[in-house]
């Protein structure tokens, strides 16, 4: 059995300090950091420092995607590379040292080519093996129809794979007319998919359980950000609150619960077990700074600390 990931919106993260953001002065960067970022790559970085072992799935293109596969190459997951003709995107993040505030910045998604898309559908026909489980991670660049995700969903549906999908708007509500193992999305997300602007605890608790009861997911994920998170199955809800830390960055928290809740899974770990690891996860990522993703050393931390 294999865990696959695919990523089809990655980007070069690129991240760095500031003594203090001032308009109209050149400002001088320091503490530098270049790291391969997107959904699925995210996910597989860390259950690497798990030692669990990925299928990464990834499109890339042009020089920055060529630096972007020795990067991860450096952290010992070996990409399954798909090449586009467009160069991967960059995004930049920068904290001022003065405040403390962290500013990112999102670069436009790389123009995908019909040619490319049905090569991506070939690449994941030929991988994905009954009883895998496919993780589909991320946002989906501009230039895809928002169906894509569920296209995907719709052509491996009969091999008996496990799908987890973290994605949000038009792309999460097509692809759930699809059924998938589980969905991870946060408190917005998941008023957005009932159709509403906000949703009360008792109506995220209801909607999940009536996504759960018709079918369309086996487990539904909800982040609650500082306050935890519920997992609605057909067991009904349970909670897991998150520990007091301090936040340094939320970049990748979300990618680091889908990791956490992998892991548990893979460990055969009851449902409790499953939503704290993706807790800890998601919470030992907000522990480092900039684009870092969690260190097993954080995890462990934030394990201890879960009541």
């Amino acid at each position: 059995m294999n865990i696959i990931t695919l990523t089809l919106n990655p980007a070069l993260d690129k991240s760095a300090k500031i003594n203090g953001l001032v308009p109209e002065q050149k400002l001088r960067c320091h503490s530098i950091i270049n790291q391969p970022g997107g959904g699925g790559v995210n996910i597989s970085r860390l259950l690497k420092r798990l030692q669990i072992n990925t299928v990464c799935m990834v499109i890339l293109g042009g020089d920055t995607g060529t630096f972007f596969e020795e990067l991860l190459i450096k952290e010992e997951v070996k990409p399954t590379k798909i090449v586009v003709k467009t160069p991967t995107r960059e995004n930049f993040s920068v904290v001022d040292t003065q405040t403390g505030l962290q500013y990112r910045f999102g670069m436009p998604s790389n123009e995908i080519f019909q040619l490319e898309m049905d090569v991506i559908k070939n690449t994941l026909l030929q991988t994905v093996k009954k009883d895998d489980i496919l993780v589909l991670s991320g946002s989906l660049p501009e230039s895809m129809p928002t169906d894509f995700y569920a296209q995907l969903i719709k052509l491996i549906s009969n091999v008996g794979a496990k799908i987890i999908l973290d994605t949000s708007g038009k792309p999460l509500a097509e692809a759930i007319k699809e059924k998938v193992f589980l969905i991870k999305p946060n408190q917005k997300e998941l008023a957005q998919l009932a159709g509403k602007d906000f949703l009360t605890n008792p109506e995220q608790e209801a909607f999940a359980l009536q996504l759960v009861n018709s079918k369309q997911a086996e487990y539904v994920v909800v982040s609650l950000g500082a306050r935890g998170a519920f997992m609605a199955s057909k067991d009904g809800v349970i909670f897991q609150t998150t520990p007091s830390v301090k936040v340094n960055s939320t970049i990748g928290a979300g990618d680091s619960m889908v990791a956490g809740l992998i892991y548990a899974l893979q460990n055969n770990l009851s449902p409790k077990e499953v939503l704290k690891w993706g807790v800890a996860c998601g919470v030992a990522t907000t522990m480092s700074e900039g684009t870092n993703l969690a260190s097993v050393v954080n995890i462990n931390r934030a394990l201890k600390l879960i009541k």
